[in-house]
């Protein structure tokens, strides 16, 4: 999943990233309404998860001027606050589910799975395919031929970057940005090694190649011929 947090709190915003980022998701992060709004706007995400109390903007605007722009994917409420009236008044700005704080960890991951899988069937990429290679975005099974494919959570998340850009050469950069985070040139080979892995569980058992070097460049993944 590609999630978008806002929350204004350092330790819970700390506690749910890390959460999330080990079992592979993609995470992006806004401390503000403000900042919130401008990456939701600008980013597809498969889910939100929005503090309904923030600095400068709260979630209700912010929920309310996403809905007003377009951007309908779904969203969930994390709040301390947990009156019915709280909960109603956040469904009916356009939330999808509303969380009281504190929560397990498993409740919030489970929430976000449902949110996810009752997205309208128009909206794109909750299963990848690259030839007889399909990656599921809910259950995070990966296959190949019908075969199942067991990847580590950063193999994951480095196969699923170049399925979304299938066809596309993807840099070093790109893969160190979106997949690592890293916004420097890290000295070490971490790309080659973790690509090396992916490429040997993806490709050697397999009669066609899909991920291909392109000298000088970087990764393309795509079909032969």
């Amino acid at each position: 999943m590609k999630v978008l947090l806002i929350e204004d709190d350092a330790d819970t915003a700390d506690y749910i990233v890390r959460g999330l980022r080990e079992r592979g998701d993609l995470v992006d992060h806004a401390a503000t309404g403000r900042d919130g709004l401008f990456l939701a706007s600008d980013g597809q995400y498969d889910v939100l998860v929005l503090d309904r109390l923030l600095p400068g903007m709260d979630g209700l605007q912010v929920v309310k001027l996403l809905r007003e722009s377009g951007v309908e994917a779904p969203v969930l409420f994390l709040s301390a606050l947990s009156s019915l009236d709280h909960r109603v008044t956040g469904l009916d700005a356009g939330g999808d589910d509303y969380l009281v704080k504190p929560f397990a960890f498993s409740e919030l991951t489970a929430r976000l799975r449902a949110l996810v899988r009752r997205r309208p069937l128009n909206q794109p990429d909750a299963e990848l395919s690259v030839g007889d290679l399909t990656l599921n975005r809910l259950t995070r099974q990966v296959q190949r031929g019908g075969q199942t494919i067991e990847l580590q959570p950063r193999e994951y998340r480095l196969l699923e970057y170049l399925m979304q850009h299938a066809g596309e050469v993807v840099t070093r950069t790109m893969l160190l940005e979106h997949v690592w985070e890293y916004n420097f040139e890290p000295k070490t080979s971490v790309v080659e090694t973790h690509m090396s892995r992916l490429r040997a569980k993806v490709d050697r058992p397999f009669a066609e190649e899909l991920i291909r070097t392109v000298r000088g460049a970087g990764y393309v993944l795509a079909p032969a011929g």
